[in-house]
């Protein structure tokens, strides 16, 4: 029987620390490119959006998961979704209530269309094309409604960066108490969690990267970036020998 290859990777420790990893870079490195280098939120967009689009090419092209290919994927769809939002707000005038709930909306109805279709919105079944455009549209929308959830608790309502990011903190750690002790449904629980790190990783980004005198570290969205990236590579990397390794494994089983 052909094995049926899934298209993303499992849940599991190393997806939820990059998962937010890749998060504060989404948050620093837009915010980098767009006022730190003065390119500006449409030209960043313009160009983060086109690179985003040749990844997506590229992991539909592969039709299995590469960790390469899928992270650096979700690196950029976190710099877009911010970028979505950030543009919304600073240049349209859209307030962050109003996008908090558009974005909401969306998300559930691309979760409603998801489930309407293929009748499971679970990680371990995305193994066709049409569930992986699904899966990443829905990706795309928890990325900029975290971003305007994060921006709104953090900055609208003057609760202060490190006190936001306790906050979608304990509600992720309640989240997966739920999932553990309390049996909470499996496909809820993690989409819960992959809205929630969103915020949380921005609120991360903004305290290591904004000035003291905004509430920040002041370590700058360059020296946060590229920590973060870094981290990303190197535990990519690690998983892709590892998965390289297990595939060997594997094959000398089978012989």
């Amino acid at each position: 029987m052909r094995k049926i290859l899934n298209r993303v990777p499992e849940v599991t420790i190393y997806f939820w620390i990059i998962k937010i990893l890749a998060t504060t870079v989404g948050e620093t490195a837009a915010d980098y490119l767009s006022i730190t280098l003065n390119f500006g939120l449409s030209i960043t967009s313009y160009i983060m959006s086109s690179l985003l689009l040749i990844a997506l090419l590229n992991q539909f092209r592969l039709k299995r998961y590469v960790p390469l290919s899928y992270w650096l994927v979700v690196v950029l769809i976190s710099i877009v979704g911010t970028l979505i939002t950030d543009s919304l707000v600073d240049n349209f005038g859209v307030s962050l209530v109003t996008t908090t709930i558009v974005f909401s909306c969306a998300l559930l109805a691309v979760f409603a269309f998801w489930y309407f279709s293929e009748k499971t919105l679970a990680m371990h079944s995305i193994y066709t094309a049409k569930r992986e455009i699904f899966y990443w549209i829905a990706i795309l929308l928890t990325f900029a409604l975290g971003t305007s959830t994060g921006d709104l608790l953090a900055e609208a309502s003057g609760l202060g960066y490190a006190q936001s990011a306790l906050v979608f903190g304990l509600a992720i750690a309640i989240i997966t108490s739920g999932y553990y002790y309390l049996k909470m449904n499996a496909v809820l629980a993690f989409w819960l969690a992959y809205i929630l790190t969103r915020p949380f990783g921005a609120s991360v980004g903004d305290l290591l990267s904004q000035p003291t005198k905004n509430g920040g570290f002041g370590y700058g969205t360059v020296g946060t970036s590229m920590l973060f990236l870094c981290i990303i590579i190197s535990l990519v990397i690690y998983l892709s020998f590892k998965r390289k390794k297990s595939g060997l494994v594997a094959i000398d089983r089978e012989d």
